[in-house]
């Protein structure tokens, strides 16, 4: 699953628009829609998206000894 898709479930669960969202980040609803087309988000913008909508964005890579980076 892509970073838009999962960014589309959260705003569903998170009962929020994605102008609402776009207003919380402090942007446009039209620039962040283009985000949204190219799918291209830093870390820093997936936390940012997380806290506008009360969650948390957890991203690691986990290896079978339990061990995550």
């Amino acid at each position: 699953m892509n970073i838009p898709t999962k960014i589309k479930m959260a705003e569903v669960y998170a009962k929020i628009t994605e102008t609402e969202l776009a207003k919380r980040i402090g942007t446009s609803p039209q620039a962040f829609n283009q985000r949204m087309k190219t799918g291209k988000f830093s870390s820093d913008d997936l936390d940012k998206i997380a806290s506008a909508m009360g969650a948390e964005f957890v991203c690691c890579f986990r290896f079978p000894d339990g061990t995550e980076v």
